[in-house]
């Protein structure tokens, strides 16, 4: 009974969160403003587990997974020498439309971008840039990288399945030997929250993270998620809507451990990020 009634609030309080006119605060601002949200579906969330850290809540969302979307790489090539300045990113996408709004995006999530469904490019596990067509230049500074690119729908959720995602090294403008990076040994890298939230988007915020090589459900890797120093241990791969965020900053540390435990030796474990959350501008 507590479980139905916890649902029922959960999906009451997002479905009114999502009619604001609300925008979330990153580094491209202008590629995640909130749309305006009346008029579409706000059918129930639709759960799975609920974890908890202190006065943290951190619930499962299901969502379509997306088994037929395909992300492949054109170019640049693995290990590809790319000279200074502004780098081509090409990607061919099959089974899913960059630039459309994913279904149900305004009942599940409130954090929507306005310019539909994208991908996702972290380089050396940094804060992603979102690109809304499967062609892009973006300025890289001269240096060694590691590069994971996947489908993200529009509200920055990625899709996790072994074809929607691309991992592969580059050098810009040094000649010098590539990282040193084992693509086949498992690997967790940051993703959601990102930047700043404000009023209605700072009362549910996704975490999600990307993991490559690791099954939590079968081969006994999990991920501590350290939230504000509370802890709380994930085994299952899926995306956490939190509640109970205060308002300022916010430290989340993602650490990806092995079946023993032990921390998995990996130059992006752990991952850190800061976050803000701020009341609603008066």
């Amino acid at each position: 009974m507590r479980r139905l009634t916890y649902l029922l609030l959960l999906s009451m309080t997002l479905t009114w969160s999502c009619k604001s006119n609300s925008t979330e605060k990153t580094e491209e601002t202008e590629e995640t403003e909130t749309m305006d949200h009346e008029g579409h579906d706000h059918s129930d969330i639709n759960t799975g587990v609920v974890l908890k850290a202190g006065d943290l809540t951190l619930t499962e969302i299901i969502s379509d997974p997306f088994n037929e979307a395909k992300l492949s790489l054109v170019s640049p090539e693995a290990n590809a020498m790319v000279e200074s300045g502004s780098v081509k990113f090409d990607f061919k996408v099959d089974s899913f439309e960059l630039g459309s709004q994913t279904s149900n995006a305004f009942a599940n999530h409130c954090a929507n971008s306005a310019k539909g469904q994208h991908i996702h490019l972290i380089l050396n596990n940094l804060p992603y840039t979102a690109h809304y067509e499967s062609t892009f230049e973006q300025e890289v500074p001269d240096g060694k990288y590691v590069a994971l690119a996947f489908l993200s729908r529009s509200y920055h959720e990625s899709i996790k399945t072994p074809t929607a995602y691309q991992v592969f090294k580059f050098n810009v403008g040094e000649r010098e030997q590539e990282l040193d990076f084992d693509a086949s040994a498992p690997h967790l890298f940051y993703s959601r929250p990102k930047g700043e939230y404000v009023g209605k988007d700072a009362e549910m915020v996704i975490l999600d993270f990307y993991l490559i090589n690791a099954d939590l459900s079968s081969d006994g890797y999990k991920v501590k998620a350290k939230i504000n120093g509370q802890e709380v241990m994930i085994d299952k791969w899926a995306p956490y809507m939190m509640e109970g965020l205060p308002m300022g900053e916010n430290t989340i540390e993602l650490t990806l451990l092995d079946a023993n435990g032990a921390m998995v030796i990996s130059p992006f474990n752990p991952s850190i990020r800061t976050v803000t959350l701020k009341p609603a501008e008066e």
